[in-house]
């Protein structure tokens, strides 16, 4: 089993919607990086809002209900579980950025093509090409290199690295599975199942965790909600429209324009300093990631 080689007619607006996903989701670092929240929280206040959001839009007009007389058992079970990757996605990778820079994390987290591949070997039997392997042991090493500046460095930075990658594989199941459930579901009904999801084992994490939801400065509450508005409700939206029309791979190689970004903006607005060493392991996964989808499209799985 593989996934689907042949996707529907693609709109124009795919040439705006997903540079303007990728945009939106690269303020999140930013945003969280700013607030004054334990992760949890920050996670469970995201897909909350952004569920809340949803709801406050569909609710008042009965005819977007009308997709719901096609749901199905199937649908609502693959949507859930899609909602539980993205869930552990965001607990993790949230969390990475309490102990590691911007620049490590997102590099980190952006790996999404590699472990579609990895896991397109493990659950679907499709075997690696040596161009594709290759390319998979050079963003590797890239990894590497971040993680071995992050140990030098007394150790709490690789628990940052660790917990990236962590999220970077949830984020590949989150996208897998996202890509065959868009082609049966419309687009609000998917995200409000799947945000809702989200922030029901969000929350349930949180609580678990012991910490508190509320009693946070004023600036915080506005950071939570821009981080709902923009790189949620904007950002995922995109790649989740986008998912009807490319396979999980081509989505995921687009993400890899957030690190640029996230980045860019975290060098300007925070001030984070980007050493030799960082920049050349970044440099080698997105190269790694290049030629492993660039390797994908030409065996017809993009």
């Amino acid at each position: 089993m593989s996934e689907e080689r042949h996707f529907p007619k693609v709109p124009p607006s795919a040439g705006i919607v997903l540079p303007v996903g990728v945009v939106a989701i690269s303020f999140a670092s930013i945003f969280i990086k700013l607030c004054e929240a334990p992760p949890l929280i920050i996670a469970a206040y995201r897909l909350t809002l952004a569920t809340i959001i949803l709801l406050l839009w569909t609710f008042p007009r009965p005819r977007n209900w009308k997709d719901l007389r096609f749901l199905n058992l199937r649908d609502v079970l693959a949507s859930s579980l899609a909602g539980l990757f993205l869930s552990f996605h965001f607990a993790f990778w949230i969390t990475s950025l309490r102990h590691t820079s911007v620049a490590s994390s997102v590099i980190l987290v952006t790996t999404n093509p590699i472990f579609v591949a990895l896991l397109s070997l493990v659950l679907f039997r499709e075997k690696l090409s040596a161009p594709l392997l290759g390319s998979i042991l050079l963003a590797v090493g890239g990894g590497f290199l971040i993680g071995w500046e992050d140990f030098c460095k007394g150790g709490a930075g690789l628990t940052g690295d660790l917990l990236a990658l962590v999220g970077a594989l949830m984020a590949s199941g989150y996208l897998l599975t996202g890509r065959r459930v868009r082609q049966r579901m419309e687009l609000r009904l998917y995200i409000t199942l799947v945000y809702a999801t989200a922030s029901f084992f969000l929350i349930l994490l949180a609580w678990a965790n012991g910490d508190p939801f509320f009693d946070y400065p004023p600036k915080t509450y506005l950071l939570l909600f821009l981080i709902a508005l923009i790189p949620q409700l904007i950002g995922h939206t995109c790649l989740n429209w986008a998912l009807k029309f490319f396979s999980a791979t081509l989505v995921a190689v687009f993400i890899l324009g957030e690190p640029i970004g996230a980045t860019t903006l975290a060098y300007f607005l925070l001030g984070e300093p980007l050493s030799a060493t960082l920049v050349g392991g970044g440099v080698l996964v997105l190269l790694g990631i290049y030629f492993s989808s660039r390797e994908e499209r030409k065996l017809g799985k993009l």
